[in-house]
C-alpha cells in the first residue's frame, strides 16, 4: 500500500528520524535518572539504618538487653519509617514491629536484605512497600534486625518516571504534528516548483516561481530557479534573434553576390571575359560571403553567450607587440608612419584569439582609411582606474560625432568608406568581443586637421584587469 505523499516527504521522514533519536536519548537519560535516584535513595536508606543501628547497639552496650528492649518498644509505639525486631539466641522474636525477620537464612555478621513489607494503610487496604534492612548478632548472642520503609521514595521515583514518560509522549505528539505541518508547507512550496518545471517542459518560458520573501532555503531555491529561467529565456531570445539577424544580415551580401554573378555571366556571354575569369570572380564573392557569414556568426555567438568564451590570464602587452610587428610592414607599404607605445605588465583575463581579432580589425581599419603620408599609432597602457586600454590613433578622415554610435552596428558603412572593400562588420565584431569581456569601445576624434590630413579617429578598447 502506497503511503500518502505527505508521509513520503523528506521533512516528515527527517522529523521521524529526529524523534527516534530524541526518544533514544531521552530513554537513556530517563534510565540514568531513575538508576541514579534509586541508587541515591538506597544509599540514604542504608545510611539511615546504619545510624539507627549505631544508636541501638550503643544502648545495648551501655545498659543491656532490657534497655534495648525498652528502646525498641518506645520507637515502635512512637511510629516512624523504621522496622525493628529483637530476637533471642534461637531466633525467637522478643520485641519489635515485625513478627518475623525478613532474612530467612542468616549467615552471621551484618547481612543486608531488600524486601517487601506487608502492612495496612489508614483506609484498611493492604500495602506492600519496598524496604531495606540489616540483621546482626549482638555481643550477648541476641539477633537485632533494623530496617527502613523506602516506599515513599519508590512512589516518588514512580511519579518521576510517569512524568518523564508523559513529557516524552507529549514531545512525540508535538513532533509528529510539527512534522505534518512542515511537510504540508514543503509540499505546497515544492508543488509550486514542480508546476513551474512542468510548465517550462511544456514550452512556457514565462513561468516563474512565486517567492514568499521568507528568506529560507526554499526561497533561495525559487530565486535560483527564476534566475536560471530568466537566463534561459534571454539565451533563447538571443538565439532566435541571432538566427533572424543572420538571415537578415546575409540577404544583402547574397543579393550583391547574385548581381555580380549575373553581370559576370552577361559579360562572359558577350565575350568580354572568359569562363575562368567568371569563375574566379564567383569564388572571390563566395569567399567574401563566407567571411561575412563567419563574422556574423561569431558576433551572434558572443552576444548570445554574454560572457567570455574560454578565458585565460595573459599579458596584453605581448599581444599588442605582436600586432604592431604584424601590421607595421603593411603600413609602411602604404606609405604610413606607424608607431607603437606599449607599457609592460598589462595582465588581462580574456580569450586571446577573439581579442587579437578585435585589435586586428581596429588596426586594419586605421591603416585602410588613412591616406598615404599619414600616421597610425598603436598604444597599450594601464589607465589610472586600473583598466587596460588598447588604442589606435590615425590621421584619416575620421567619423563624425553623430555617426559614432551608429558605425559600430552591423553592415553600417559611412559615405567616406564606400571606396574601400569591406562588409561593415569590423567594428560591430570589436564591440561584441569587448562587451563579452566586460569591456567597452570608445570612439573619439583623432589629432585634428593638419597639413591636409585629419581630423582622424581614436578607437580605444578598454578591458577590466585580471583579478
Amino acid at each position: 500500500m502506497k503511503l500518502p505523499s505527505l508521509f513520503r516527504r523528506t521533512p516528515f521522514r527527517l522529523t521521524l528520524l529526529f524523534l527516534a533519536l530524541f526518544v533514544a536519548a531521552a530513554s537513556a537519560v530517563l534510565a540514568y535518572v531513575y538508576l541514579a535516584s534509586a541508587s541515591e535513595a538506597r544509599a540514604k536508606a542504608r545510611a539511615d539504618v546504619r545510624s539507627e543501628v549505631a544508636v541501638l547497639t550503643a544502648v545495648y552496650r551501655e545498659r543491656g538487653r532490657d534497655a534495648l528492649n525498652q528502646a525498641l518498644v518506645d520507637r515502635t509505639i512512637k511510629g516512624g519509617p523504621y522496622l525493628y525486631l529483637l530476637m533471642d539466641e534461637k531466633g525467637e522474636p522478643i520485641t519489635g514491629n515485625l513478627n518475623v525477620s525478613p532474612i530467612e537464612t542468616y549467615r552471621g555478621g551484618e547481612q543486608w536484605e531488600t524486601f517487601r513489607f506487608t502492612d495496612t494503610d489508614a483506609d484498611g487496604r493492604v500495602t506492600r512497600t519496598q524496604s531495606l534492612g540489616v540483621q546482626m548478632t549482638l555481643s550477648g548472642g541476641e539477633l537485632l534486625f533494623v530496617g527502613e520503609d523506602v516506599g515513599d521514595t519508590e512512589k516518588y521515583l514512580s511519579r518521576l518516571t510517569q512524568a518523564l514518560w508523559g513529557a516524552m509522549l507529549m514531545v512525540l505528539l508535538l513532533g509528529i504534528g510539527g512534522g505534518v505541518l512542515l511537510s504540508r508547507n514543503v509540499e505546497r512550496v515544492m508543488g509550486r516548483l514542480n508546476r513551474v518545471v512542468a510548465a517550462v517542459q511544456d514550452g512556457d518560458l514565462k513561468a516563474r516561481v512565486e517567492v514568499r520573501r521568507s528568506g529560507d532555503e526554499l526561497d533561495e531555491l525559487g530565486q535560483g530557479l527564476n534566475a536560471m529561467l530568466d537566463q534561459m529565456e534571454r539565451s533563447m531570445a538571443s538565439i532566435r534573434h541571432a538566427g533572424d539577424a543572420i538571415a537578415h544580415d546575409l540577404r544583402s551580401p547574397l543579393t550583391r553576390m547574385r548581381a555580380k554573378l549575373e553581370v559576370a555571366l552577361i559579360d562572359a556571354e558577350a565575350g568580354k571575359i572568359d569562363g575562368v575569369s567568371a569563375l574566379e570572380m564567383a569564388l572571390r564573392e563566395a569567399d567574401d560571403l563566407l567571411k561575412t557569414f563567419n563574422t556574423v556568426l561569431a558576433i551572434a555567438r558572443l552576444q548570445a553567450a554574454h560572457r567570455t568564451p574560454d578565458p585565460a590570464v595573459f599579458d596584453a602587452a605581448e599581444l599588442a607587440a605582436d600586432m604592431a610587428e604584424l601590421y607595421e610592414p603593411a603600413a609602411e607599404d602604404k606609405g604610413l608612419d606607424f608607431s607603437a607605445e606599449i607599457e609592460t605588465g598589462l595582465m588581462v583575463e580574456a580569450n586571446r584569439p577573439f581579442l587579437a581579432q578585435a585589435l586586428a580589425n581596429v588596426i586594419d581599419n586605421a591603416i585602410k582609411y588613412t591616406p598615404p603620408g599619414g600616421a597610425v599609432k598603436l598604444r597599450a597602457r594601464r589607465r589610472s582606474s586600473g583598466e587596460i586600454e588598447f588604442s589606435t590613433t590615425d590621421t584619416g578622415p575620421g567619423v563624425p560625432e553623430d555617426d559614432r554610435e551608429r558605425v559600430v552596428q552591423r553592415f553600417v558603412r559611412l559615405d567616406n568608406s564606400r571606396t574601400e572593400s569591406g562588409s561593415g562588420l569590423g567594428l560591430s565584431l570589436v564591440t561584441a568581443v569587448l562587451e563579452a569581456h566586460g569591456g567597452r569601445v570608445q570612439l573619439d576624434e583623432g589629432p585634428g586637421v593638419y597639413d591636409g590630413f585629419g581630423p582622424g579617429l581614436r578607437v580605444a578598447l578598454v578591458l577590466p584587469p585580471a583579478s
